[in-house]
């Protein structure tokens, strides 16, 4: 993760902050989300491993009265051991606590809970099946994604939705394997998968499979496919096309300079038209003798470049254009 710092330029759009949080998720985090939420699901939400804040500023929105949401990141801090610490040097150099609150308090009003530190903080500070909601982005290596699956498992009341982000990027084989064991020997159901993440359940995942599919067959812009691996049926989704859900700007959001001044600007009346400068006068066409057409002469410059050298010989030193003039005299007289 190389994005320049949040901070410098506040966002002015969700796209402005850095991060991937692709359109395809978005969708499937608010389709999830408005879910639960119709039919009368209550519980917090959690996210570990915020970056910059995108998906928990998203999922921020979805936090109703009386939930908690939290969020947990290393930030800044020191990583439990050498391994970690090397991932976060590596591919978090640019993030601090501060610059994901300044994104955070772009869109909301309120910053979630922030716990600063590593994953294996959530157990103790997140009780357990109070949570609706999990999305793990954190730590790449295997011993710290098996921990956080663990982590989410307690944390999640029945009927809540796990995701897990990187579980099949070429650079995260750590993410993959935690992840494929968890489905193989930890209960874990997937639901679906989109490009890096997967979702699932520890429970029954029949009934959200069916309205998962239900939606997805009446959208023209997602691409469908349903596999069975070891038991297990496992969604595939692809956008196609698709456009991010709505989400409404920071408050930093001003409209584009040219729009604002023409819109606050003093009707004034409208200027002549400049009158055309008079047409530079052709030369008159150089006599062609038979020869000068095999030997491919030079046509002469038209009227304004030729003035534009008069001009600038007028501006060379004397000595100068002597010369010059002397050079062209000559070749001409070569030339006759």
């Amino acid at each position: 993760m190389t994005a320049t710092q949040g901070a410098i330029r506040p966002p002015h759009q969700l796209d402005d902050v850095p991060g991937w949080f692709p359109v395809l998720d978005q969708m499937l985090f608010d389709w999830c989300l408005d879910r639960q939420e119709a039919a009368g699901m209550r519980g917090d939400l959690l996210e570990v491993g915020v970056y910059m804040g995108k998906s928990a500023i998203f999922l921020g929105r979805h936090a109703q009265e009386g939930e908690r949401y939290t969020v947990c990141d290393l930030f800044e801090g020191e990583a439990p051991d050498n391994a970690n610490q090397a991932e976060s040097t590596k591919s978090y150099s640019a993030l601090t606590r501060r610059a994901f609150e300044e994104n955070y308090l772009s869109f909301h009003d309120e910053l979630p809970r922030v716990l600063q530190g590593p994953s294996s903080l959530v157990p103790s500070e997140v009780a357990p099946r109070s949570c609706r909601f999990v999305h793990i982005d954190a730590s790449h290596l295997y011993e710290h994604v098996h921990g956080d699956i663990a982590a989410a498992r307690e944390a999640l009341l029945p009927g809540g939705i796990v995701v897990l982000d990187d579980f099949r990027s070429e650079h995260t084989p750590g993410v993959a394997v935690a992840t494929w064991e968890a489905v193989l020997s930890r209960g874990l159901h997937p639901i679906c998968l989109s490009a890096q993440k997967l979702y699932g359940t520890w429970d029954d995942p029949e009934p959200v499979q069916e309205e998962l599919l239900a939606m997805a067959r009446e959208r023209t812009d997602c691409h469908l496919s349903v596999q069975h691996a070891a038991g297990h049926r496992i969604i595939r989704l692809k956008a196609k096309g698709m456009r991010a859900p709505a989400f409404p700007p920071s408050r930093h959001f001003t409209e584009e300079p040219a729009t604002v001044a023409a819109e606050n600007s003093t009707p004034v009346a409208a200027e002549a038209p400049a009158e055309p400068e008079p047409a530079a006068q052709a030369d008159p066409p150089p006599v062609q003798q038979p020869h000068q057409a095999s030997q491919g002469r030079r046509r002469p410059a038209p009227g304004p470049v030729r003035q534009v050298r008069r001009i600038a010989l007028d501006l060379l030193p004397p000595v100068l254009t002597r010369a010059i003039r002397r050079a062209r005299a000559a070749r001409r007289s070569a030339a006759h």
